[in-house]
């Protein structure tokens, strides 16, 4: 079973926090609250903007009631601590109970969730876990039990993305949101829950967006994974995040897309490896280079400081939190830059997104 929330060992944050005054002052203009991971990744701007959607993107095709079960269960089976808490609290503001939160955190087969809403946590554990990823049975089972394709590809998102999320506070060893989560098991969590819906109705409207069409997602890097998600804007989402993390020069483009083969070799998956041979090549490398790199997780072709990079990146698809955050701080020494470990952790906690929702082509 995966941990519960105080078995979770947790250490002292990797990265400092360090103010953005005009970021911050965005977040608020956008209804969103400042969180403390916003406070130690404001220095990437595609990072920043990815971590913002992980924390308020509003499923279209999922209600708050399983899309806020899915993200507690996501967190718990990645052990992060800091986004545990808080759905955790999220849940108690919301108004459920701690015998039912508990239940679904020990997977007890509660009466409170019916036989679908069962195959749903199911499925977030698994595709959070991913050993082995889900595959074509399990998205066969969840269709025959009612859900949509556009509902299925949504969760899919969701718990992918949230694996992201997971793993950006996880290496940031980010501290939890403890005056939120005290005030929410506390007496008066009865005031957190009266004023959310009015900080909602008082939250700007994202204006519409027009969906992308398949050709212009097919078109960036990992495009063949972003498609299934066409009608979404979960598509936009996912597209901007690898657009940015691979047109960010902070790190070099080999690296990235090695640490993304890495993943996908780690994980199994034969879609998202192949697509990130195809950014290798279009970098120069040649198969014999590339097979060489996954294989020994040595690239002579990176500069000295990425040398790290590869081994690390496998370490983040399995991991308990206190020795992976300790790695991070020698990578973090490796590299020799703030900047630099940043973007490391956002690539590895994308590229363990993406391949886990390259199970939608399954």
């Amino acid at each position: 079973m995966a941990s519960l929330l105080n078995e979770i060992h947790w250490s002292e944050p990797v990265l400092p926090a360090a103010r953005d005054a005009a970021w911050e002052a965005e977040l608020k203009r956008r209804g969103a609250q400042v969180l403390e991971t916003d406070r130690r990744i404001a220095a990437s701007g595609w990072l920043r903007e990815a971590a913002y959607e992980a924390t308020n993107y509003v499923p279209a095709a999922l209600s708050e009631r399983l899309h806020r079960i899915g993200s507690m269960v996501t967190a718990q089976e990645n052990s992060c601590r800091y986004c545990y808490g808080a759905n955790r609290a999220f849940m108690k503001v919301l108004g459920y109970s701690e015998s039912f939160i508990q239940e679904v955190e020990r997977d007890v087969q509660t009466a409170e969730l019916d036989a679908k809403e069962r195959a749903y946590v199911a499925f977030c554990r698994n595709l959070a876990r991913s050993r082995p990823r889900p595959a074509a049975a399990e998205r066969s089972a969840l269709l025959a039990l009612g859900y949509t394709p556009a509902e299925i590809g949504e969760i899919a998102f969701a718990i992918s993305f949230g694996c992201f999320f997971n793993r950006v506070s996880t290496l940031l060893a980010c501290p939890p949101e403890e005056k939120f989560e005290r005030m929410a098991n506390g007496r008066f969590r009865w005031l957190l829950a009266l004023a959310m819906p009015v900080m909602k109705r008082l939250a700007p409207r994202r204006p519409a967006e027009a969906p992308l069409g398949a050709a212009t997602l097919a078109a960036g890097p990992f495009g063949v994974v972003v498609v299934p998600l066409a009608g979404l804007r979960a598509a936009t989402v996912m597209k901007a995040a690898l657009d940015g993390a691979f047109d960010s020069a902070v790190l070099s483009r080999s690296a990235k897309a090695l640490m993304f083969a890495v993943v996908a070799r780690t994980l199994g998956c034969p879609h998202s490896e192949p697509a990130a041979w195809q950014l290798l090549q279009g970098e120069g490398l040649s198969p014999e280079e590339i097979e060489s790199a996954i294989a020994t997780l040595h690239c002579p072709r990176l500069p000295q400081r990425e040398a790290g990079l590869l081994a690390w990146a496998r370490d983040t698809v399995y991991y308990e939190p206190s020795t992976i955050q300790q790695k991070t701080r020698v990578l973090g020494a490796e590299l020799g830059d703030h900047r630099a470990l940043l973007e490391a952790i956002g690539v590895a906690s994308l590229a363990n997104a993406t391949v886990r929702l390259a199970m939608l082509l399954e």
